[in-house]
């Protein structure tokens, strides 16, 4: 039972750290600042769902790929743990790629092409980005059917989350100031750095054994 708690906290903390819903405020506040709140709402439930379908998509049939494609465990850690930790690095120097501007939506035409911005950016690969799936398969892979569930799980108590604060995200931005979330976004992306370092490490440790021992 222990252990499962342990693995939960890990779990959890790993997909805050590398989805960072309060550093996410301001680029979903940038995405939907020109529409009316019943949009703005739609579009953050959507891009949360469509997250958590993709996450747990692959936390499940995650040991299916793998045989599928003839992907090692330890390969996966190796590329994930790479790519977590680069997401961090960027964190850490403040560096951030998700930027884009668009009209107000007045037409039925344009209010579809406001709410897609809720699968792409948003859901992927802002909220469910490579770092995120590679970290969900890992967690999934690495136990049983416990710990497939505990990470879906996990990720889903996330997704309500972040939910919550993209809806409140202006009133928590005017509250914090921009200068407290570029603090919060170094600190995850320090987490990030050391979670991806781990998984390079347990990545190439398994796969020296495998190869060479």
């Amino acid at each position: 039972m222990k252990e499962l708690v342990v693995h939960a906290a890990t779990v959890f903390m790993g997909f805050f750290a590398i989805m960072n819903p309060i550093a996410n405020i301001p680029i979903f506040l940038s995405l939907t600042s020109d529409d009316d709140r019943q949009t703005v709402k739609s579009i953050a439930f959507r891009s949360v769902l469509f997250a958590f379908v993709i996450v747990s998509v692959f936390a499940i049939s995650g040991k299916l790929i793998f045989d599928l494609f003839g992907i090692t465990l330890y390969a996966l850690r190796i590329t994930g743990g790479v790519l977590v930790f680069l997401i961090g690095f960027h964190m850490l120097q403040g560096n951030s790629t998700h930027h884009k501007t668009k009209q107000k939506a007045y037409s039925p035409e344009q209010q579809q092409a406001a709410l897609s911005v809720a699968v792409s950016p948003l859901a992927m690969p802002i909220l469910a980005g490579p770092g995120t799936i590679a970290t969900a398969m890992n967690f999934a892979t690495t136990g049983g059917f416990d710990q497939t569930i505990i990470t879906i799980v996990a990720f889903g108590l996330l997704c309500i989350i972040t939910y919550v604060l993209f809806l409140f995200g202006s009133k928590l931005v005017k509250a914090v100031g921009p200068s407290a979330l570029n603090v919060v976004t170094k600190m995850m992306g320090l987490i990030l750095a050391v979670i991806g370092t781990q998984m390079l490490i347990e990545g190439l440790a398994e796969a020296y054994k495998t190869v060479f021992v």
